[in-house]
């Protein structure tokens, strides 16, 4: 008989710091493999595979240097890397910005010269007689 959807719940385990800890130290000592790991606590590989994501993050975070509170109050990670996208975007939106005002410049002097170009003498004939070879209608 097949289980319908309402009769197959997800039962979601809260493993604590230390469990996780261990599962995730177990894979990187090569004591034993992923997929026994998962199979094990039964959990997804994509679960394993964000405690090992925030592991590297929290060991690394633990191992900086520290700051001193005396230059003020320290950023938190995530929002010195927040601060450090919006710094970013804006200074590739002012690059933009002057690569569009250079190219509207050049597209301007483009245009003007071919109006320059012609004698004034030619341009009068055109203005005054519009059949004459070379005149806009």
């Amino acid at each position: 008989m097949e289980k319908t959807k309402s009769e197959r719940k997800r039962t979601t385990l809260n493993y604590g710091a230390m469990e996780k800890c261990r599962a995730v130290l177990s894979i990187w000592t090569e004591r034993r493999k992923p997929s026994a790991v998962c199979r094990e606590l039964s959990v997804p590989w994509m679960v394993l595979a964000q405690w090992q994501k925030r592991a590297m993050e929290g060991m690394l975070q633990a191992l900086e240097p520290r700051v001193s509170l005396d230059k003020g109050p320290a950023l938190s990670p995530r929002l010195q890397t927040m601060l450090e996208k919006k710094r970013l975007s804006s200074l590739t939106s002012s690059r933009l910005e002057k690569t569009l005002s250079k190219a509207q410049e050049a597209r301007k002097a483009a245009l003007s010269p071919s109006k320059e170009a012609k004698p004034s003498s030619e341009l009068r004939k055109t203005e005054r007689n519009p059949s004459v070879k070379g005149a806009c209608p």
